[in-house]
């Protein structure tokens, strides 16, 4: 008995990489089949020069020498397989690249030797490199994909891109630019802390070091009992006060705008914060708190809103009431597996304004740009069905739900 359900787990993991593969090789087929088109041939100039700047396009999802693939056809096949449209994105360009530029590992892909998700892991690394250096990491990795953990598939993919295009990458090294990247998403994995990091000229590099290093010392008076890192992250803080109300004297009020959701039935004391991420955040209440006492702050707590009442206006735009209202509502863009913040959204018109759709709660939804444009120039269509649940068509006739019901905002 014991040895029947070995084999039929044996038997059942082998069926289940193999579907994997398949899935990833009809990734790659649909890839080769919808390239996209550069420059779409349309009648109407004034139509002509909307769709160039707003309908679909080919996009360059995997390495150079790899297809590029028409943006509307991944949300397509991702909302197909359950994926977001950044999901599939991701998906089809790791099944060309592996196809197109590691024919290899590919292979052993295909034949259920290797995990999908390490084909994938290796293409993280590859798709940034040029054809013969992705050919060096296909020779390396391909033989031990197979034996390797995840941890070991990431240190071979760089070591190996590393001895395959060492020149290369200290050309990439010596033409880096100046930048500055603050990772607003990791705040909800730092309790509600940033990491920041940068690549700055010297001389800019020196004035903010002394700038800070003499915020950071004025400091210590007011908050002996923290460290000088502490006093240095809270000093680049204040920097940004100065900056934005040119007051040196720490008079200037900090004009931050917070959007954050806490139901005061729930005893843990945890509090939903907006715009952080794409998925929004969470912090304590004691953080919170924090937050709005810290010298000169502004606090701002609005009224809450009824969701059930059908706002309107005979304007084209809705109103900030009716905005806010609508996005209470619908907290994410309301296209299937997107989670992009509605306050980053355009309010869409479900029935179209030129064709005689109202300014009204019950017409108005958050769209994304991407999902936006598929709507106006991909050929979907949606249609409300409550408050909370659209019914979308795909070019292609296919019906897709999408239920928000659980991602609307308590307002009471």
């Amino acid at each position: 008995m014991d040895e029947s359900l070995l084999a039929a787990a044996e038997v059942t993991h082998r069926a289940k990489r193999l579907a994997e593969a398949r899935e990833f090789e009809l990734a790659a087929a649909w890839g080769e089949a919808h390239p996209g088109d550069d420059a779409p041939a349309l009648a109407s100039a004034p139509v002509f020069e909307a769709n160039v700047l707003f309908g679909d396009r080919p996009l360059e999802v995997a390495g150079y020498g790899a297809p590029t693939v028409s943006e509307f056809a991944i949300t397509e096949f991702a909302t197909a397989v359950g994926m977001s449209s950044t999901g599939g994105r991701k998906f089809l360009g790791s099944a060309l690249e592996t196809k197109h530029r590691l024919p290899l590992l590919w292979a052993r892909v295909m034949a259920g030797e290797v995990a999908v998700w390490k084909a994938r892991r290796v293409t993280e690394h590859t798709i940034k490199l040029p054809p013969h250096a992705a050919a060096q990491v296909d020779t390396v990795i391909a033989p031990i994909a197979h034996t390797c953990s995840f941890a070991e598939i990431e240190r071979a993919a760089n070591k190996a891109a590393k001895e395959a295009d060492a020149e290369q990458e200290e050309e990439d090294r010596a033409s880096t630019g100046p930048y500055l990247r603050i990772a607003l998403e990791d705040a909800q994995h730092n309790h509600g802390r940033v990491p920041i990091e940068g690549l700055l000229d010297l001389d800019d590099a020196l004035a903010l070091e002394k700038a800070i290093k003499a915020k950071a010392h004025a400091l210590l008076d007011d908050h002996p009992q923290l460290d000088l890192d502490e006093r240095r992250a809270m000093a680049l803080g204040h920097l940004a006060d100065v900056s934005l109300t040119g007051n040196t004297n720490g008079a200037g009020a900090r004009e931050l705008v917070i959007y954050a959701h806490h139901d005061t039935r729930q005893a843990h004391g945890i509090v939903s914060v907006e715009g952080v991420s794409s998925t929004g955040s969470t912090i304590t209440v004691e953080q919170l708190a924090e937050w709005c006492h810290k010298a000169n702050t502004k606090v701002s707590i609005r009224p809450v809103l009824d969701l059930t009442e059908n706002l309107r206006t005979d304007a084209y735009a809705p109103t900030d009431r009716l905005r806010e209202q609508v996005i209470l509502t619908c907290p994410t863009c309301v296209f299937p597996g997107c989670g992009r913040t509605a306050r980053t959204c355009d309010l869409d018109h479900i029935t179209p304004w030129h064709k005689g759709g109202k300014t009204e709660s019950s017409n108005l939804a958050p769209l994304c740009r991407l999902h936006h444009r598929l709507k106006t120039f991909g050929y979907w269509a949606y249609e409300r069905h409550d408050k909370t649940t659209f019914v979308w068509t795909s070019p292609m006739g296919r019906v897709y739900v999408n239920d928000l019901t659980h991602k609307r905002r308590r307002t009471h």
